[in-house]
């Protein structure tokens, strides 16, 4: 509950003081911008009904209080109209802070890791997700914590990999299908329908946008090799500003070109960095593919040099063992991860026996809608 307000500012803003101690102050124009009575939010789903020319450009306080409820009461000038906001919602939507935040910093629901997260990677059965669902979005929140999740049991059959996407989402369709392939072909299309091994890299990072999400799941292993290896890009990118922060700066700086011409019909192209930051700083993608990757022409000619050095560092950095976690896959066997973040690979396999596994694509805002609702849900029953 609210403990006292003051308007301050000659009606600019208002000043707010809770019981535990915290305060903060919200501009009047925020404040009326984001009233929550169903004139201004529509009831149902809670979208603006005002744009911000519906709002007097000399919008001020003539007055704030505390109601009966301990929450915050407010009356706009030049119109007179009168709002109230819980105490708790304005608790969660403080703005007025003095958090310096440097280069490359991620969310605080996001959590680094190397190879020590191997024998605890979050994993979860099928069944179990399929019919919990507080087991499930537990499950969704590890996602958005490591970009990373496992998942036993899944039915080895064809089309079970999007069984598991519908679970929390949709299915991304590409110009690969709604489901792909992962196994030997004698004229590939992709270098990834062979038996030799791959880099770490994250997928079609010629898209824009590019599918946040990939599945992959086992239906077939009795090769020799072919252990799935995974890298943080996240934690390869924070080494890399720590160690060489003008490095990281030429990688999030300059675009480089992806490309995908391997099918007729299709030539699909992509123009951006290889650390893709916010204009805040915050660090929100890596895209690396040494397989996809273009000439890049949007380098100057004096920083080309340097450029090279800085790809070069950053490729070494994602090649440390230490980065690594690696495992084989077997059937039944499911992973997902954050294509934005998370890098994957393999190592080669031999010729005999069976190698198949089967992907698709997803998107993030579909996992975060429901983790969110989820998460909304037990915040109210909660209270």
């Amino acid at each position: 509950m609210l403990k006292q307000v003051e308007v301050i500012d000659a009606g600019q803003a208002v000043s707010v003081h809770w019981e535990d101690g915290n305060s903060a102050r919200f501009h009047a124009i925020w404040l009326r911008d984001n009233a929550l009575d169903p004139e201004t939010r529509a009831p149902g789903n809670g979208q603006r009904l005002i744009t911000v020319l519906d709002i007097p450009e000399n919008t001020l306080l003539n007055g704030a209080w505390i109601d009966d409820q301990g929450d915050l009461a407010l009356q706009f000038a030049p119109d007179d109209k009168k709002v109230s906001f819980p105490a708790n919602w304005l608790a969660q939507h403080i703005y007025d802070t003095d958090v310096q935040r440097s280069t490359g910093w991620t969310s605080s629901l996001s959590l680094s890791w190397d190879r020590t997260l191997g024998d605890a990677l979050p994993t979860i059965d099928f069944d179990t997700a399929a019919t919990n669902r507080a087991s499930l979005c537990h499950w969704l929140a590890d996602i958005r914590r490591y970009g990373i999740a496992v998942m036993r049991g899944v039915e080895c059959k064809e089309g079970s990999v999007c069984d598991v996407a519908e679970l929390f989402g949709y299915v991304r369709e590409t110009n690969y299908g709604r489901l792909f392939e992962v196994r030997s072909e004698v004229d590939p299309v992709n270098l990834a329908y062979t038996n030799m091994g791959l880099q770490a890299h994250t997928d079609n990072p010629y898209r824009d946008p590019v599918p946040t999400l990939q599945l992959l799941a086992c239906l077939e292993n009795s090769v020799e090799g072919g252990e799935s290896i995974i890298v943080d890009g996240f934690h390869a990118a924070d080494i890399l500003l720590k160690e060489a922060p003008a490095d990281f700066d030429l990688l999030a700086l300059y675009c480089t070109r992806f490309e995908f011409a391997g099918e007729a019909s299709v030539k699909l192209q992509s123009r951006r960095p290889i650390i893709e930051l916010a204009p805040d700083g915050e660090l929100i993608g890596v895209r690396f593919n040494s397989r996809s990757a273009a000439a890049p022409v949007d380098i100057p000619y004096d920083q080309m040099t340097a450029w090279y050095a800085a790809y070069r560092r950053f490729a070494e950095i994602i090649e440390r063992p230490e980065l690594a976690i690696s495992f084989k896959m077997m059937p039944g066997d499911l992973i997902v991860f954050d294509n934005t973040r998370t890098l994957h690979a393999r190592t080669g396999f031999s010729g005999t026996g069976s190698r198949w596994l089967q992907g698709c694509y997803a998107d993030k805002d579909a996992l975060l809608s429901m983790l969110a609702a989820w998460e909304d849900q037990n915040a109210e029953a909660a209270e």
